[in-house]
């Protein structure tokens, strides 16, 4: 029972309590709102703001440092992301561009064998150089092209250009090529506007000579070079190159002349091996049409 009792006391307290802070809150917001400005309980409300706003201020520079804080965090961690998304584009960017201009490039090669190809009304295989010697002695490529396609040893190699080589080992898949720059090469040749028959032939230097032509024969840079046919080791009237330099004058018996393929033949990329020529310049007539076309090629 005492203890019903002081409970029962205690929350009769609690309500007299309630009941009298109730009054006099009352009674301060009536008072507070009929006074005036300068009235007690205003400069009591002053004396109070004036001594928490110092708290307040820190607490909102705080709240404004923690807020600046994780926005900074946020934004650096949101231009890192976009900084690594552009990177990955640019990257991206870069492969097919070196792609589409890797694509560009074979597209003009290959249209360059197909133009020679109509030129001359050649029948052959196209093929990839799947292999390259690295010495000056033995200058060679290995093409993708062999007797499974047709490819026979002696037959012709062309590039875009004009005459790269001649077959010289053939396998079912691949064939060895022997670059016309090679020290051992050699393929008969004339100058187109002369006439002039010689043996162009390749060298160390990766230069190809042209040599056996007469003391007396006037040899011009620029002049054109065919294969001639003569010996059935290349077809007759495709092109080689165009004369580059000639030391000496006619009737030198030492002069040098120096023969400039359309291209590198050490850089080959794509070739077309040669089964048969039907073109007038092939079967003898290489002042024709199409050795005029090679020769606007060079």
């Amino acid at each position: 029972m005492a203890l019903n009792f002081q409970n029962q006391g205690s929350a009769l307290l609690r309500r007299v309590l309630f009941a009298v802070l109730l009054v006099i809150s009352l009674a301060s917001m009536t008072v507070y709102a009929r006074e005036g400005a300068d009235g007690p309980l205003h400069r009591v409300q002053a004396v109070v703001a004036g001594a928490v706003a110092p708290a307040r201020s820190a607490g909102a520079a705080a709240d404004a440092a923690l807020d600046g804080a994780a926005d900074a965090a946020e934004d650096a961690g949101a231009d890192e992301s976009t900084l690594t998304a552009l990177r990955e584009q640019n990257d991206q960017l870069r492969r097919a561009v070196a792609q589409g201009e890797e694509y560009r490039l074979e597209a003009q090669r290959l249209q360059a064998l197909l133009n020679l190809k109509d030129a001359y009304d050649l029948e052959g295989v196209g093929a990839r150089v799947i292999g390259r010697s690295t010495d000056a002695w033995n200058q060679t490529i290995t093409i993708d092209a062999g007797a499974d396609e047709g490819v026979e040893t002696g037959m012709t190699v062309m590039g875009p250009s004009g005459v790269a080589g001649q077959v010289v080992a053939v396998s079912p898949g691949s064939s060895t090529v022997r670059l016309l720059s090679d020290p051992a090469s050699g393929a008969a040749a004339l100058i187109q506007s002369s006439r002039a028959e010689g043996i162009v032939r390749g060298s160390l230097d990766g230069l190809l000579y042209l040599e056996n032509i007469g003391a007396d024969v006037t040899v011009s840079v620029g002049d054109v070079v065919l294969t001639s046919g003569l010996g059935g080791s290349y077809v007759r009237g495709l092109l080689i190159g165009t004369v580059a330099r000639v030391d000496g004058a006619a009737g030198d018996a030492t002069r040098r002349i120096v023969v400039a393929p359309g291209e590198s033949i050490r850089a080959l990329e794509e070739v077309m091996v040669v089964f048969k020529a039907d073109s007038p310049a092939a079967a003898g007539d290489a002042g024709s049409a199409p050795a005029g076309d090679a020769e606007g090629g060079a």
